[in-house]
């Protein structure tokens, strides 16, 4: 694993637990952090978020983790013993909802799964 790769890892472990534990808002309860990639000159990173909920909530719960962008950067910056810590920008990620979207048009094909016969 390259450098960027392992410490977008561990910031994606850090951030998690300050969105998890540390941030006192409602907005963000339902927020998982599911991924960080830091930019080659670690100067930015995209935070991956997957939010639970209507598109509302989801609006809410990006707006309330812009808000404490900053809270986030300043604990990181405490934690971790790195000359740097990148600019946070959160993100929607959506790779889940695409794939459940892929599983549900799947499912309604009705193709038969493996070792199953159309009898």
């Amino acid at each position: 694993m390259r450098r960027p790769e392992r410490f977008g890892e561990t910031l994606r472990e850090e951030i998690a637990e300050i969105v998890g534990f540390e941030l006192d808002d409602p907005r963000l309860e339902s927020v998982t952090v599911t991924d960080v990639e830091v930019a080659g000159d670690s100067r930015d990173a995209r935070v991956y978020v997957v939010v639970a909920g209507d598109e509302n909530e989801i609006k809410a719960a990006l707006a309330g983790l812009k808000h404490a962008s900053t809270f986030v950067h300043q604990r990181l910056a405490r934690r971790l013993s790195v000359r740097h810590v990148p600019q946070l920008h959160f993100v929607r990620d959506t790779a889940e909802e695409n794939a459940a979207r892929v599983g549900e048009i799947l499912a309604d094909l009705d193709i038969p799964k493996e070792g199953e016969t159309d009898d």
